[in-house]
């Protein structure tokens, strides 16, 4: 289940729907506006397999890192968010929500930055991978 928080544009929503991405977001398809970083994780035990993708730096901490869900920080200009989204989606590191599960990653135009169970040790890996 991919979510976004709710500093993403619905713009960005519709579009990754065009491309066959179902796509909820914090405040119109689940929970509320307003919620606070607090309440988003708590959301995000509950859901189970979630990928949450926020612009908010207070997601992109290390011991964030848990099994039930993953935690995308998109560190990229807000008009490209939709692509930025479908392409760490399409990554070979990242393209089940098996193998995105227990992370926390960082999304730049030159890279990705990856704190990961069970050692939360960061990872740095090139886009030219997907």
């Amino acid at each position: 289940m991919v979510i976004l928080d709710e500093n993403i544009d619905d713009e960005h929503a519709i579009q990754l729907r065009r491309w066959h991405i179902k796509a909820r977001q914090i405040g119109h398809d689940l929970g509320r506006a307003g919620m606070s970083d607090a309440e988003i994780i708590s959301l995000l035990h509950e859901l189970n397999g979630a990928t949450f993708f926020t612009l908010d730096h207070g997601f992109k901490r290390a011991r964030l890192c848990h099994a039930r869900y993953c935690l995308v920080f998109l560190d990229v200009l807000a008009s490209d968010v939709d692509r930025w989204i479908r392409r760490l989606l399409s990554h070979p590191e990242f393209d089940t929500q098996a193998k995105r599960l227990g992370s926390v990653v960082e999304v730049s135009g030159t890279e990705l930055i990856v704190w990961r169970l069970p050692n939360r040790q960061m990872r740095r890996l090139a886009w030219s991978s997907s």
